[in-house]
């Protein structure tokens, strides 16, 4: 069992280039990928994502990927002579037509846009790959057993409520015990004081009514199940969000059918640990 919360990085460095790769993930119903790239990865995008499905099945997955440094000498200082001649040529004929005062200098240049920039040499997506894609496996690593640690947490408490809950289905199959004989005995004395046959039908139905044997069985058959599911290694959030409704339905069949005291407050104890448990699952892949 994973958490869907969880956080993970990883680097690695090539060629006086370092690659990071920083992943969070969090609470979500669908899978939900994120991915921050630089441009010289895009390329690579659909790798990244292909690698984080193969790991990750639900939840809201945030991905950083950067790249830091270079080669700093191979960075090269551009001029643009032809544009730089125009503007030279152009405020000599300002300064001459309107008889203006000054001289064209560096500083003045230096303040004209597009002029000079600094020219980034390209990056090879293909060199660099193998860093970037192992960068992103040290930070699934470390986020797989920081999901797997809070999963962890989750389950000791899921065990605990699943416990109480096979202890309230073993209390409901005592007082179930008890049932037919309280009806029966019920049924016999309206039957003894009934002047119609319609109230010697309504007596049995009542007796009917009173058997829940058989949702006391698949109650506590769910409730086992329900125990192994917590403990696949796959993704099981779905499972046990689909067995907690089975538990919930066969609850809520019983306390219609038994409104007694007894067992309505064993119900309402079973729907509490059903709720604390579907709690926890929000937080389940």
């Amino acid at each position: 069992m994973k958490s869907m919360t969880g956080y993970g990085e990883g680097s690695q460095s090539i060629r006086g280039t370092k690659v990071t790769v920083q992943i969070r993930s969090l609470n979500h119903r669908h899978l939900d990928l994120q991915l921050r790239v630089p441009r010289e990865y895009l390329s690579l995008e659909e790798e990244i994502r292909k690698a984080l499905r193969s790991k990750i099945s639900r939840g809201r997955v945030d991905i950083f990927v950067n790249r830091y440094g270079g080669k700093i000498h191979s960075r090269k200082l551009e001029m643009d002579e032809g544009l730089v001649g125009q503007y030279i040529a152009g405020v000599k004929q300002l300064k001459k037509k309107y008889r203006l005062a000054g001289d064209v200098g560096v500083s003045l240049l230096s303040n004209i846009p597009d002029l000079v920039h600094v020219h980034e040499p390209e990056t090879d997506p293909a060199r660099e790959r193998t860093a970037v894609l192992k960068a992103l496996n040290a930070a699934l690593i470390k986020l797989e057993r920081s999901r797997e640690r809070e999963g962890d947490q989750l389950k000791a408490d899921m065990e605990s409520q699943i416990r109480h809950l096979t202890q309230i289905a073993g209390s409901l199959e005592e007082r179930a015990a008890e049932i037919p004989l309280r009806m029966q005995k019920g049924a016999a004395e309206a039957i003894n004081g009934a002047g119609a046959e319609k109230d010697v039908l309504e007596s049995a139905n009542v007796t009917l009514k009173g058997d829940v044997n058989e949702e006391i069985v698949r109650l506590k058959t769910h409730v086992a199940v329900l125990a192994k599911v917590i403990r696949e290694r796959e993704p099981v959030g779905k499972k046990i969000d689909f067995m907690l409704q089975e538990v919930n339905r066969e609850l809520n069949t019983i306390s219609s059918k038994v409104p007694h005291l007894p067992v309505v407050q064993l119900v309402l104890q079973g729907k509490e640990r059903v709720e604390k448990i579907r709690e926890q699952t929000q937080n389940i892949e």
